[in-house]
């Protein structure tokens, strides 16, 4: 798939494993990261692993399936709602929080603690998001982000991850409904972009028409994404049975024809 959609990085292949490898590159414990930037790692040839230590931040222990991180944000699932909407601000408990935090946290994250990212217009809002995103605990210690090429024979990847330009999204959501009916076999749901490549992902893994995802729509994510792809990149995720089945459709599709290549060249 990789050659025909002419893809400038590797698919990355996410693994649930309880053993980490030797070489890897994996955030310090409590120090706050990316995800996006290891998946960026993976994609460009290296190995990244995270646990439920070093997940860079709650919305990154979340998306990965590290439980409910968002009760250890600052001040609590409360605060992470206004922090995702208009911010602590005039909220008693958020405003003493970020009191707390001046001098140790970055000033930049205090700032938007108070005055809010504003992904969402109101706490009750992001409340509404969290329960339809939802939480769950993986089967094992490590999430092992890898070039799919790189993976071992006793790695069977839980998902794929391709980062994409607007051509070669196209063709991704094209390829994932021709050969199964409907029109809706793609989503695009809000969520931050490690989230759509984790949980957003994952929670197809034991459906009967499993979905692919569309991400990299957050924001902050693609500020991550920018510094290390470049401009207009997205990504498309889908659960590694998913990604055989388009894998294997490839060749008598359209990305054989003139029309893809004409696109493309």
């Amino acid at each position: 798939m990789s050659e025909y959609l002419n893809l400038k990085t590797e698919p990355v292949a996410t693994i649930w494993k309880d053993e980490a490898p030797e070489e890897k590159i994996q955030f310090q414990k409590g120090k706050r990261g990316c995800i996006i930037s290891l998946m960026n790692a993976a994609a460009k040839g290296k190995t990244a692993v995270v646990d439920s230590e070093t997940f860079g931040c709650p919305g990154g222990g979340v998306g990965l399936g590290f439980g409910n991180q968002y009760e250890n944000f600052p001040g609590g699932t409360d605060c992470f709602a206004r922090f995702l909407s208009n911010g602590n601000k005039g909220y008693p408990k958020g405003e003493a929080v970020a009191e707390q935090m001046k001098g140790k946290a970055p000033e930049h994250f205090v700032h938007e603690f108070l005055h809010g990212e504003r992904y969402a217009k109101n706490p009750e809002i992001v409340e509404d998001f969290i329960d339809e995103l939802g939480f769950m605990d993986i089967p094992a210690k490590y999430t092992i982000f890898k070039p799919l090429s790189k993976t071992e024979e006793d790695e069977k990847p839980v998902s794929i991850t391709i980062f994409c330009d607007a051509h070669q999204l196209s063709a991704l959501i094209v390829l994932c409904n021709y050969f199964r009916k409907g029109i809706n076999n793609v989503k695009a749901p809000f969520g931050a972009g490690c989230q759509s490549a984790g949980i957003l992902t994952y929670q197809q893994l034991n459906t009967e028409n499993p979905k692919g995802i569309i991400g990299l729509i957050d924001i902050t994510a693609r500020n991550v994404a920018k510094n290390s792809f470049g401009d207009n990149i997205m990504s498309f995720s889908m659960t590694y049975e998913l990604f055989k089945k388009m894998d294997a459709e490839v060749t008598e599709s359209f990305l054989s024809t003139e029309n893809w290549e004409n696109l493309i060249s």
